[in-house]
């Protein structure tokens, strides 16, 4: 028996709701979509950490690679990211937000619909995600959606990784007094910290995830005192931050340290280390081991000022060097970062929050050069914060 001519409306139209709700947002419903020929891993397990703008953060990379040999490349159209099972996405990424992912090494790219990943080649994407307020996910699912030849559809829905549960490393300040500017820091893939991937010996990582470039200011948010001709033109005293006492951020035992490298001078030509190590980056430096897989890494410190040397305890508080311009430096200031080996190839990046610091603002680096000029300090105020990571820009006093 036929249906009848009334029944066909309804049934239809109940069949395109389904079909509306069952297909992923974003995608032409009347394309097929196939198994997508590429490979994606995440290294590095995230670890929740709280930043300075009052949100939980992830921070982690996604690496594609290609293995599709058509007559064009795979082109990365869309990126979905899930909390474990859920099917509703904590982030989607298209378009220009999805080319925001890359490295500084993509900047000058034509932007296309789509990023192409080329047969054999691997792109890496920086994920600085903000996660809602009190969720915790055990684990984030990835769907990865891209074009083939002739507008193909392509589909990898089950990338996962787990997400580490430990709390991040709790610190002490590693720095007193005063205005302090958190340079190329946390959040910006950018930067030449996070968006630096160091291969050594067939292994890649990332030392400086979380680093901090620590610059001093006075209190309008100078770097520079007096009037220069350019940032070119200053000498190392003329910088706030300059001499000022180093702080070790816990208890701990040195297991490295240097001094005698000379000082340098302020945006001089720098020279490309032909070997990535803290001996040919660091200049005179001190390494804590603060606890089990915890390193504590200062570098840049003034020459003559190192006060510990190796297998020598220490405690939080201890002074141990001087603000300084040595080593791959150019401009004085604290290089600081936290990472889980002592040496800086082959290590990994930790995240850390600072016990208590006031976040006064955000400014820029540039705009603190001229004395003569007003800095612009966003979100200015003075709030006191504790256990959490300041992040890119934050202009923080330490008690």
């Amino acid at each position: 028996m036929g249906l009848r001519v009334d029944m066909v409306s309804p049934l239809v139209q109940a069949l395109a709701l389904l079909l509306t709700i069952a297909a992923p947002t974003g995608q032409d419903r009347s394309e097929p979509v196939h198994q997508a020929q590429m490979e994606a891993r995440i290294r590095v397990a995230p670890r929740p950490v709280a930043g300075s703008d009052g949100a939980r953060h992830l921070a982690y990379e996604l690496q594609v690679t290609s293995h599709y040999s058509g007559d064009a490349p795979l082109r990365l159209t869309r990126l979905a990211i899930f909390a474990g099972d859920a099917r509703t996405p904590l982030k989607t990424l298209e378009g220009a937000a999805l080319w925001a992912l890359l490295g500084p090494q993509a900047a000058d790219e034509a932007r296309q619909d789509g990023i192409p990943i080329a047969d054999g080649a691997s792109r890496t994407f920086f994920l600085w995600l903000a996660l809602p307020p009190g969720m915790r996910p055990a684990s984030l699912r990835h769907q990865l959606t891209f074009r083939a030849d002739k507008g193909a559809v392509q589909r990898a829905d089950d990338v996962r990784t787990p997400v580490v549960a430990a709390a991040p490393v709790r610190i002490g300040p590693p720095l007193r007094g005063g205005r302090w500017l958190a340079v190329e820091g946390p959040g910006n893939h950018l930067s030449h910290h996070w968006g630096s991937m160091v291969a050594i010996d067939g292994t890649l990582s990332i030392p400086q995830r979380y680093a901090i470039d620590w610059f001093g200011l006075d209190a309008g948010s100078h770097s520079i005192r007096g009037a220069h001709a350019s940032p070119a033109a200053t000498v190392d005293a003329d910088w706030i931050g300059y001499g000022r006492d180093v702080f070790a951020v816990g208890d701990g035992v040195v297991v490295d340290a240097r001094d005698g490298v000379p000082n340098g001078k302020p945006l001089a030509p720098q020279q490309v280390p032909d070997d990535l190590t803290a001996r040919s980056l660091y200049g005179n430096f001190v390494v804590l081991r603060i606890a089990p897989g915890v390193y504590a890494h200062y570098a840049h410190l003034q020459a003559g000022s190192v006060q510990v040397r190796p297998g020598q305890r220490v405690r939080r508080g201890t002074a141990i060097g001087r603000l300084g311009q040595t080593g791959s430096a150019g401009a004085p200031h604290l290089h600081f970062h936290i990472s889980d080996r002592p040496g800086f190839e082959r290590s990994e990046g930790l995240p850390f929050v600072i016990d208590r610091f006031t976040l006064l603002g955000e400014a820029t680096i540039e705009d603190s050069f001229d004395p003569a000029v007003p800095v612009r300090v966003r979100a200015p105020g003075a709030r006191l914060h504790r256990d959490e990571l300041p992040l890119d820009g934050s202009i923080v006093a330490f008690p």
